[in-house]
Parts: structure tokens; C-alpha cells; sequence
């Protein structure tokens, strides 16, 4: 018994199948050929098998994902501007402690060695406008390496339950450090028109001296950010560290040159320019009051501030891994 299947388009022959095991034939009497699908290899996987897709988080030293920084630019302004409003939510005077710090720190200062002491007085600049050239940008960078010590404990809800680049906690509270420079930064101009003093043509060079406090800023605020998610005592280091600091820096006194005459703290003197900080401060004063710019300290502090970021967002990157474990 055999039965003929219609063709569904023209063209296409006829085959006739038997039941008694016989060749199939086509209507003109020729015997069909055969065929088989092709089957796939035995160890092939099936064809709707799901891909496994096996994530690892990158292990040992890496680079810098400048980037992914990029592409996160948006989180990282936001994240910015939340510490800005976090930080003087709920005050009297809002962002005014921007102006009011240094400020305050500036007549103290003034009252102790320059009324006091009699001690500092200088002829050709006041005291008080020779001290708050320097206060201002030290404020900023101790304020910004404070805040981003802290930042990664402080920002423990967020980096345990999504991915983001982790470098933009600190790198944002630096950041509302910068708005916090550029609202005292008016008072500074005040104090010049009030003395009648007109900043020198250095102070084309204050962009540059201050991307690298920025730099430095962002390198010891991300060192102090890792270490202290794995040594909580760095929580009680990192104030004491910013005040001996200051000291170290020259902002309330004057000549940083050793003299070599032999006198008994001479020898202090030679290692305050080994201070990072020394060039940059006392070249953003010299540059704003006309004074010569400290070069040979400046280009010290300018490779002191390169291998400071770099260093600190090595060891960053090497253990941020690690932060939503231990954090």
C-alpha cells in the first residue's frame, strides 16, 4: 500500500511511500533518495542551552579606570553635591562656615602673634591678609582629606548593595571641598580691596598651584579612605594628622629658607621644605601677593602631589574589593 503527498508549491515532485519497506518513488517512476538531517555532535551543547556567564572580580594591582570614572561622571557630581547639602543641613548660617572657618582661624592667629606676641609684624603686607592667603587653601585640603578619610565608612549602605566605581566616594567629597574653597574665595578679594593691595601677575599660576592641591588632596584622602575601613583607628589619627600638619606647613609664619648660620633650630627649618605641602602653600601666597614664587619647592611639591594620587588610588583600587565584607 502506498500514498502520494500533495506538493505544497509547484515545481516540487510527488513521492509515493510504501508500507511493504520498498524505495519511496517519485510520479515518474524513479526511486527517491534518501536523506537524513544532519545530528549534531554528541558533546555539542543544546541549541537553547543558557550561556553561563562567570564574574570575577579583578584581583592583585590595578589601573586607574579613568574611564569608568567617565561614564560615572553624573553619580559622581551627585554624590558631590549630597555632601554639600549633607554637611550644613540643618545649620544657621548653611554654607557661610565655609567663610566663617578660615575667617575665624585668621583672627585668632592675628590676635596671638600679631597683637600679642608682637612677633610677626611686617612692613610691606599685613598680617592678617599674609595669614588667610595661606589658611584658605590649607583649609581646603585639610577639609577634603578629612572628609574623604571617612567617606567610604560613611557611605557603608551604598557600596553594599550596588556596583559603582568606588574611587568616586572619595573623589566626590573632594569635590564639596572645592565648593566650600570657591564660597570663601570672595572674602580673599575683600581683604585685598580693603588693604589696597593688588594681587601680582603670579596669580595667573594659582589654577595650577590648585589642580595640584586637588591632586594631592585626592591621592591622601583615598589612602586615608582604604585604611581606614580596615583600621578603625585611623578615625581618631586623621585629626591629629591634619593639625600637626598645619603646623608643619608655613601659614602663620613667614621665612621657610634655612639660613645655615648655625643657630639652634636652624636645622628645623632645612627639613620644612621636605613638607609636600610647603611648596604649594607658600607659592598659592606668593603668587597671590606678588612675592617670588619658591620654584625649586613648587616642582618638589608638583612630583610629591603626582606620586601621592597615584599611590593612594593603587592601594584603593587593590583593596576595594573588600570593602562590602569588612566594611
Amino acid at each position: 500500500m502506498s500514498q502520494k503527498i500533495a506538493a505544497p508549491q509547484a515545481g516540487v515532485k510527488l513521492v509515493s511511500y510504501s508500507s511493504e519497506g520498498t524505495p519511496p518513488t517519485t510520479e515518474d517512476g524513479s526511486t527517491a533518495a534518501m536523506t537524513t538531517p544532519s545530528q549534531p555532535p554528541a558533546d555539542a551543547p543544546a541549541k537553547d542551552a543558557p550561556v553561563e556567564t562567570v564574574i570575577r572580580p579583578p584581583t592583585g594591582w590595578q589601573l586607574i579606570n579613568f574611564a569608568e570614572l567617565w561614564r560615572f561622571r553624573d553619580l559622581l557630581y551627585f554624590l558631590a553635591w549630597r555632601d554639600v547639602k549633607v554637611r550644613y543641613k540643618q545649620t544657621l548660617l548653611g554654607v557661610a562656615w565655609a567663610v566663617l572657618q578660615p575667617a575665624l582661624m585668621m583672627i585668632i592667629f592675628t590676635l596671638i602673634f600679631s597683637v600679642l606676641t608682637d612677633t610677626y609684624q611686617r612692613s610691606d603686607v599685613p598680617y592678617p591678609l599674609f595669614v588667610f592667603t595661606a589658611l584658605l587653601p590649607w583649609s581646603f585640603f585639610a577639609t577634603a582629606i578629612a572628609s574623604a578619610g571617612n567617606s567610604v565608612v560613611g557611605s557603608e549602605r551604598l557600596i553594599t548593595k550596588i556596583y559603582f566605581p568606588r574611587l568616586a566616594v572619595p573623589f566626590a567629597t573632594v569635590g564639596a571641598a572645592i565648593v566650600d574653597f570657591c564660597v570663601a574665595m570672595p572674602l580673599l578679594f575683600v581683604m585685598f580691596a580693603y588693604y589696597g593691595i593688588m594681587p601680582g601677575w603670579g596669580a595667573l599660576l594659582l589654577p595650577v598651584i590648585f589642580a595640584l592641591l586637588v591632586l594631592s588632596a585626592a591621592g591622601v584622602g583615598t589612602l586615608l579612605a582604604a585604611l581606614n575601613v580596615a583600621y578603625r583607628d585611623f578615625r581618631y589619627i586623621i585629626p591629629f594628622l591634619v593639625q600637626l600638619w598645619m603646623y608643619a606647613t608655613p601659614t602663620i609664619y613667614f621665612d621657610v629658607t634655612p639660613r645655615y648660620d648655625g643657630s639652634t633650630y636652624d636645622w628645623i627649618k632645612q627639613l620644612l621644605p621636605l613638607n609636600p605641602l610647603t611648596g604649594l602653600i607658600a607659592s598659592f601666597r606668593a603668587a597671590l601677593l606678588g612675592h617670588d614664587i619658591p620654584w625649586g619647592m613648587l616642582g618638589f611639591s608638583a612630583v610629591m602631589a603626582g606620586v601621592f594620587f597615584f599611590v593612594g588610588c593603587f592601594y584603593y583600587r587593590r583593596v576595594e574589593d573588600s570593602f562590602a565584607d569588612v566594611i
